[in-house]
């Protein structure tokens, strides 16, 4: 049995999206569920197979490049999953992206870089996402 104060937090909150694909800044939501005393790194975690986490700069044009390179790289139509649910784009995407990011925590704070922020990507919106931050 680990002592308490080894054991990983968890905590989440929930990112509502308004487009069907859109890359949404989460930094201070992320930095908000670090606990003050936390070090060494932190988790970042969405729960679902059609929206990703990545660390980039959150610059608006670029932010909208990226949504611009995900729609071009993964056409809309043409795949097989779509047969089920009209949603392979989404699944493809999401995996390009990756669910998860790990960030260094020093003294309860994010030690990201100076144009470094959380990004959730969401691939199948409008939605309601949960991530997860893991301490």
């Amino acid at each position: 049995m680990w002592p308490a104060h080894d054991r990983a937090t968890m905590s989440q909150f929930t990112v509502s999206t308004d487009a069907r694909l859109s890359v949404v800044d989460i930094t201070d939501r992320v930095a908000a569920a670090v606990p003050a005393d936390a070090g060494g790194t932190v988790t970042v975690f969405v729960q679902h197979t059609t929206a990703g986490i990545t660390i980039n700069e959150a610059e608006s044009r670029l932010l909208g490049d990226f949504e611009h390179a995900l729609a071009e790289i993964v056409p809309d139509d043409g795949w097989a999953h779509d047969e089920i649910d009209d949603n392979a784009d989404s699944h493809i995407r999401a995996m390009l992206v990756g669910p998860g990011e790990t960030v260094p925590v020093e003294d309860g704070s994010l030690a990201l870089g100076t144009w470094q922020s959380v990004l959730l990507v969401e691939c199948d919106g409008p939605r309601t996402r949960t991530v997860r931050v893991v301490s």
